[in-house]
């Protein structure tokens, strides 16, 4: 598959977010756990449990200069499920990988399905829409796709490991003609995203409550 092909049917990707973090994200760009641990100059201890452990509840950080800003909770992931499914990875390198990534949804039916889950329906969140075509221009050699849902085991702990996240061009074509995506990914960072956003909305569960800025 090539950019093209995918800009033709994913014209858009969609991020969901902490309510109230639109102007931060626009100001220092949409990051990653890892980079915002960075960015927050977070190491030891401290570090480790955000970013090589599994997180049952969202963590606030804090830094002199750049304020507050969230780091979400893993609630879709039961540690015992994802060990049963890990393939050559330990549960610790598996959350080191997916928090070196930021995360899109391909299409709006899987993003209304995670802002509809039952540990999410009742609160606020942040939608930022991204033209897949400005996305790939810059950031294609660092984007990567997956079959599933990388952050859930639930309901259904598909196998996983070093080989779920693969570049467009080595995506298999019969996954590709089968509709299989689960999500997009963008290793570490997109320091410009306010370039590529189409709109940022407001939602509660599956319901649109307003627009926050549109191109």
């Amino acid at each position: 598959m090539n950019p093209q092909e995918f800009v033709a049917r994913h014209p858009n990707l969609y991020h969901m977010a902490e309510q109230g973090s639109w102007e931060s994200i626009r100001e220092h760009g949409l990051l990653s756990t890892s980079a915002l641990l960075d960015r927050f100059e977070i190491a030891g201890p401290e570090r480790q449990v955000i970013e090589s452990a599994h997180r049952p509840v969202s963590t606030k950080l804090n830094h002199p200069h750049f304020g507050v800003a969230i780091v979400r909770d893993q609630k879709p992931m039961s540690e015992s499920k994802l060990r049963s499914c890990l393939i050559g990875m330990e549960p610790q390198e598996w959350y080191e990988l997916l928090n070196r990534r930021v995360f899109f949804w391909p299409t709006i039916e899987r993003l209304v399905g995670l802002l509809s889950a039952r540990a999410y329906r009742n609160s606020p969140h942040v939608v930022i829409e991204v033209d897949t075509s400005i996305l790939l221009e810059q950031r294609l050699n660092q984007t990567t796709l997956s079959r599933i849902n990388s952050g859930s085991t639930f309901y259904n702990p598909v196998p996983r490991g070093k080989e779920t996240f693969l570049p467009l061009s080595e995506y298999p074509q019969a996954w590709w003609r089968a509709r299989r995506l689960g999500e997009v990914a963008v290793d570490y960072g997109i320091p410009n995203v306010a370039n590529m956003v189409a709109s940022v909305e407001e939602w509660v569960g599956s319901s649109k409550l307003q627009t926050v800025w549109q191109r």
